[in-house]
This record gives C-alpha cells, sequence and structure tokens, in this order.
C-alpha cells in the first residue's frame, strides 16, 4: 500500500475517530498502523484498530462454496461486488499547516467522503517521537477490543517502518508503565511480548 495514496473513504465520524471503507475490498490497512486525512485546515492522524469485511447487503450474507477464490471468481464473479471491507480508527492528534504536531483530538471531526491514506515514512517518524500519542489510547481503552494488541501493533508497525529506536522503546515503556498504574504483572506480560517483535534491534 503506498504511502500518502487514498485508497479508502470516511463513512462515519466523530472527534475520536473514523470509519472508513475501501474502495477495493482487498486493500485492508494493518492493525495498528497509522492513517492521515487532510483538510485546508490539518492533517488528522489515527490508528487502525478494527478491521472488517463483509456483505455490503444485510439482505445477502456469504456462503461457503468449498471453493477457492479462483474457483469463485472465474464461475461467480458477481457475490464479489456486494463485499466491502471497512476499517475503525482513533484519532490519536493532528498537525497543523504549519507542521505543528498536537496529541489532541481535532477541533472538528473528519468530513463525510474525505479520503484516507497511509501517513507516509517521514510524517510516521515525526509523529512516533514523543509518547503522548498513548493518552488517547488508553482514555478510549474502552473502545478498544484490546488495548494491550493495539499496542503490541503499533510496535511492531514502527519496527516495520524501520524508525523504532531503543531511546524510543524505552520511551514507550516507561509510557506504558505509567498510563497502566504500574501494573507490575501487566507489564511483564507486556514486555515479554515486546521482546520478539524487537529482537533485531
Amino acid at each position: 500500500m503506498k504511502q500518502d495514496e487514498p485508497f479508502a473513504e470516511v463513512i462515519e465520524s466523530s472527534l475520536h475517530g473514523f470509519l472508513a471503507q475501501s474502495w477495493d475490498v482487498n486493500r485492508v490497512p494493518s492493525f495498528g498502523s497509522l492513517m492521515g486525512i487532510s483538510t485546508s485546515k490539518r492533517t488528522m492522524f489515527g490508528v487502525v484498530h478494527q478491521i472488517q469485511t463483509g456483505s455490503m447487503d444485510p439482505g445477502r450474507h456469504p456462503f461457503a462454496y468449498q471453493k477457492t477464490e479462483e474457483e469463485l471468481r472465474k464461475e461467480q464473479p458477481q457475490i464479489f461486488e456486494f463485499l466491502k471491507t471497512t476499517f475503525a480508527t482513533i484519532i490519536l492528534g493532528y498537525k497543523n499547516k504549519q507542521g505543528t504536531i498536537s496529541y489532541l483530538f481535532a477541533p472538528e471531526p473528519a468530513r463525510i467522503h474525505a479520503f484516507v491514506y497511509p501517513v507516509h515514512l517521514e510524517t510516521c517518524r515525526q509523529f512516533f517521537m514523543s509518547t503522548q500519542y498513548m493518552h488517547a489510547l488508553f482514555g478510549l481503552s474502552s473502545s478498544v477490543f484490546n488495548l494491550d494488541e493495539l499496542l503490541l501493533a503499533i510496535v511492531s508497525y514502527q519496527s516495520s517502518l524501520g524508525i523504532l529506536s531503543r531511546a524510543a522503546l524505552l520511551d514507550f515503556i516507561t509510557t506504558f508503565s505509567l498510563l497502566s498504574g504500574n501494573d507490575y504483572r501487566r507489564l511483564k506480560l507486556f514486555l515479554q511480548r515486546v521482546e520478539p517483535l524487537v529482537s533485531s534491534m
């Protein structure tokens, strides 16, 4: 998926997040990846925390045909026309036209039908230099199916982009500990799962 290239648009929106639909059912963003929406005033950043593929029509549901996707596309291509992929994000901050990043909700929600794109590498590097975005995640933890899974996905995402340094990881772990109320058991289990993701560092 190319950076800064729109591939989806907003179909539901609020101050703390948005739901977007991919134009191509098979173009799926990574869990924990950073998405952007640009307006005339600012660029909003949201992290993907939920992804779903299903039918566009409530009255039509996919069935198990015991055939491969290639066979189905050849014999019944029409069944794929009713599928859609949607993904939900949590707003972590925004950048104004002067280039300053604020780790806050934007003053207004994203507009319906706004285009969504994967954030460029250098902007990701700039955004993740601070762990202030984690405050929004912990504040909206009730909206996330599993916060620790999402945090692990964000670490993995940064590592895959090559922007996760040891200093940045230490800052991440420190912030995680503080925001989780210094829960030793939770921190220990989290660190055990982080280690394989960053073993090459």
